[in-house]
């Protein structure tokens, strides 16, 4: 499997920044390192766990990993999953799911245990909503913490739906998985999902910033010009907790960045480009 080479790389905040010449690129060099971690894992101790994101963004690099599968190069038999979030509200055959989503767009083309595969359930009563996420995050301890998490980045900074806030920084690293309000910024770039934005599920349950930090390596993807001011900021401004990916910058060495051109339009390319 030939490696995608990135156009630019260059270290910031502690990460390590790849820069390809378009999104497909990016996506293919993405899926080969999350298989590559696959591997290592199993070797190491015998199963992976993998954090996993949705939207539009990573839909190229499951297209690429069931592919791989298909090709007999990747088995997903010892492997878990955790998927970031879930609307709260919502059923999960609901085609705007995010369990839905990964069926159609992974779990139903590899060969993942039913039971391996973890989604945040959008049908638990609200009372016991807080148990759920904190048996979520049991669940990743249990299974040994997540060896890689594919993470996207809203356009208000969020990871998950990790969203903006004012608390410090220390009490933003340790937030646990819970039941979340959506962001104005979220819900208005969910709008066309949902068929406007008065219809938009305004809350969701979401992995917690601490469980996404104590991954043992962290992917960021990012792509087009609607990205390149928070990846900025991410990168080159202040850690704060009104920024959540900037909280990415306290795990230097774990994290990597793929971004396209665009994504990475406003990073200054310094003497760490190569």
């Amino acid at each position: 499997m030939p490696a995608e080479i990135p156009a630019r790389v260059l270290t910031l905040a502690g990460s390590s920044v790849q820069v390809f010449a378009d999104a497909p690129t990016a996506c293919l060099a993405a899926a080969g390192r999350i298989a590559e971690a696959v591997k290592a894992s199993l070797a190491a101790r015998g199963r992976a766990v993998l954090g996993l994101a949705t939207g539009a963004t990573p839909e190229p690099v499951y297209a690429r990993l069931v592919a791989l599968h298909r090709e007999g190069a990747l088995s997903f038999a010892r492997v878990s999953t955790y998927n970031l979030d879930e609307y709260y509200p919502i059923q999960p055959l609901d085609p705007l799911s995010y369990r839905s989503y990964m069926h159609w767009h992974l779990f139903q083309h590899v060969d993942l245990a039913p039971d391996h595969a973890h989604v945040l359930d959008g049908t638990v009563p609200e009372a016991f909503a807080a148990e759920h996420a904190a048996q979520f995050d049991r669940w990743i301890a249990a299974d040994g913490g997540l060896d890689l998490q594919l993470l996207g980045i809203g356009r208000n900074g969020h990871i998950g739906f990790n969203e903006p806030s004012d608390l410090s920084v220390d009490d933003a690293r340790k937030l646990p998985t819970r039941l979340v309000p959506l962001h104005p910024i979220t819900r208005t770039d969910a709008a066309r999902e949902f068929g406007g934005e008065d219809k938009v599920i305004p809350r969701a349950l979401t992995m917690g910033v601490a469980p996404i930090l104590a991954a043992r390596s962290i992917l960021v993807l990012a792509f087009g010009p609607r990205k390149a001011e928070v990846v900025a900021e991410a990168l080159r401004g202040p850690v704060t907790a009104e920024v959540p990916a900037s909280l990415l910058q306290t795990v230097p060495g774990k994290v990597t960045w793929l971004l396209d051109e665009a994504a990475a339009h406003q990073l200054v390319y310094d003497s760490n480009l190569r």
